[in-house]
């Protein structure tokens, strides 16, 4: 099967360590272990690929100028380009795209071709990107994202709520199936060791992710300075960067907890095991929000890693970790409780022991990334077989 990948959103660079370059590279990986021949076209390619990634053929798509400079005519342009790129490198028995704002041109060729066209969509509408108000943008991505959904014979969504603001377009509703994300276990090794950093042998949470405030930093210092009341000799260790970062350490300097804590910065996807290893509870410590719609990565690497886990009981995760049993869930945006949950932790740490073996064994069983590729194959092969329209 020869399948073309296609992620046209400048926001993704897909050979980069953030969460969404990842899930772009252990997808193409995944296809090809399932003996597919892939294809990339996308708008950020630059830089190095990884080295079992370096026989794909890479498509480079134009960039559009930043958002305060461009105009719908610019932001559109790129169809174009992207379907004459289809044209040249084609056919291709299966067209797959991670859903960007302006992009159509991709599901429009395979509905054109007669050949199986899946979108996935990882955030709805209102959250794929941000546009320029003052020209109208708003008014324009909606009807390309009606257009794009409409072309598609398949829209993948990575959680429920997804799924449910997919449905709202007209005629999409028995197109909508949820794949939520997944782990590649080959990359947290039992074996690992733990990265050496001040105060070693204390209790450590741990956080990996970007520095932002959708991330629920605030209610995570808060619960660590409750934390250090019961017990002096626990540490906090961020792995990530961010534009939360400089508030984080004025909020842990305010508490007189900043020699408590350790930020490694920005780290490459191969150091995140190690950081991992590091720690001995890891935390997800989201707020209220009325549209939780992630389907967080940073969780199942966590789970993969065997880690204890607290997470704020919101979206997704209410069914991926069963309270107790593979992890621990709080109220969203609740501190007091996740710094009780924390100290359980501490205090008896057989049970986290319990909990993170559990919760590894959850990513082998249902959340691989071989198990996913299976998945989207199937349902490419099911619309082939149907027709796809």
């Amino acid at each position: 099967m020869k399948i073309a990948y296609i992620c046209a959103d400048r926001d993704v660079p897909v050979f980069e360590q953030k969460g969404c370059s990842i899930h772009v590279q252990e997808v193409i990986r995944s296809f090809q272990r399932q003996g597919a021949q892939v294809e990339l076209f996308a708008a950020q390619a630059n830089g190095a690929p990884p080295s079992d990634l370096e026989a794909v053929p890479v498509h480079p798509l134009p960039t559009p100028p930043k958002h305060h400079e461009e105009t719908c005519e610019q932001a559109l342009s790129i169809n174009y380009d992207l379907r004459q790129a289809l044209e040249q490198e084609g056919p291709f028995d299966l067209i797959y795209e991670r859903y960007s704002l302006w992009s159509f041109a991709a599901m429009e060729y395979a509905q054109t071709l007669g050949v199986p066209g899946l979108l996935e969509v990882n955030a709805p509408f209102t959250q794929a990107q941000t546009y320029r108000q003052d020209w109208g943008g708003q008014a324009s991505a909606k009807r390309v994202a009606e257009r794009v959904f409409r072309s598609a014979s398949t829209l993948i969504a990575v959680s429920e709520s997804i799924k449910t603001s997919l449905e709202k377009y007209p005629g999409v509703k028995q197109q909508v199936h949820v794949i939520p994300n997944g782990v590649n276990l080959d990359r947290f090794p039992r074996n690992v060791g733990p990265f050496l950093f001040p105060n070693p042998g204390a209790f450590t949470v741990g956080f990996v992710g970007a520095l932002e405030s959708q991330n629920g930093l605030p209610i995570l210092v808060e619960a660590f300075e409750r934390l250090q009341k019961y017990s002096r000799d626990t540490r906090l260790l961020i792995v990530g960067d961010g534009p939360e970062r400089a508030n984080l350490v004025a909020d842990l300097s305010s508490r007189g907890l900043l020699e408590m804590a350790h930020f490694t910065g920005a780290v490459p996807a191969n150091e995140v095991p190690g950081w991992l290893a590091s720690m001995d509870v890891a935390v997800a410590p989201y707020p209220e929000q009325p549209d939780f719609y992630a389907s967080p990565l940073k969780v199942y690497e966590y789970m993969a890693a065997g880690l204890p886990i607290v997470a704020s009981q919101v979206g997704q995760l209410k069914t991926l970790i069963n309270n107790g049993v593979n992890g621990l869930l709080c109220p969203p945006g609740d501190a007091v409780a996740l710094a009780e949950a924390l100290e359980r932790l501490r205090r008896f740490p057989e049970f986290g022991t319990r909990l993170g073996e559990i919760a590894r064994e959850s990513m082998r069983q249902n959340h691989s990334w071989d198990g996913i590729a299976r998945r989207i194959l199937y349902l490419a092969n099911r619309t082939a077989m149907v027709g796809c329209y």
